[in-house]
């Protein structure tokens, strides 16, 4: 299974769990609350929250989104890189909101996925000229989901941009690492008509 349907299946699982007991909704369980962390030193809510989700169609857009960019992501950087840019995006998504929506109650995954997407853009970037073609796929999606986060209310803008900078800059260090990984990056960019699974992937 990959570490994309992994996360994918226990975002579902903490949603069925919400739903069954009335969670994170009814009293706040688990919810990235300013005051919570910072005041009362639960510094966990910022991994909890990010996979916690306030409705059916929430969960339904960011695990699609998360699908499709977290497998792309996953493949291009490895299991291993691909955990710690979730990670550390769900870190810097979270950290935003303390900072800049300290008494916004907040929860979902999407701070984490716009990291995977900051993630891709630094793939683009460096791979020079040869990842000019992602970089052009990438950025208006990135565009228009930021447009939406700031023309619908209730949407965290500090969660969606701490995560798509975070993501970027340990997207750019990450892809520095020396790794059979890049060359395969190289080959897949380099081949965007050809499906990813028929091009050779190199071991983890």
């Amino acid at each position: 299974m990959s570490l994309t349907n992994l996360l994918i299946a226990i975002n579902v699982v903490a949603y069925v769990w919400e739903v069954t007991t009335g969670g994170a909704l009814r009293d706040g369980r688990g919810l990235l609350i300013g005051e919570r962390v910072v005041v009362d030193g639960e510094w966990w809510r910022l991994f909890t929250a990010a996979f916690l989700h306030g409705s059916l169609p929430h969960i339904g857009l960011n695990m699609l989104a998360l699908y499709q960019v977290g497998n792309l992501v996953e493949t291009l950087y490895g299991k291993v890189r691909f955990a710690l840019l979730y990670a550390l995006a769900i870190v810097g998504s979270g950290l935003a909101v303390v900072w800049f929506a300290y008494d916004q109650p907040t929860l979902g995954a999407s701070g984490a996925i716009y990291g995977l997407f900051g993630a891709l853009v630094a793939v683009g970037i460096r791979l020079g000229a040869r990842g000019r073609s992602l970089i052009g796929q990438v950025i208006p999606v990135i565009v228009i989901n930021l447009l939406f986060t700031f023309a619908v209310p209730g949407i965290s803008a500090a969660a969606h941009i701490g995560g798509l900078i975070t993501g970027f800059l340990a997207g750019l260090v990450l892809f520095m690492v020396p790794s059979r990984q890049r060359e395969y990056a190289y080959s897949y960019v380099q081949a965007p008509q050809r499906e990813p699974e028929t091009i050779e992937q190199p071991p983890e």
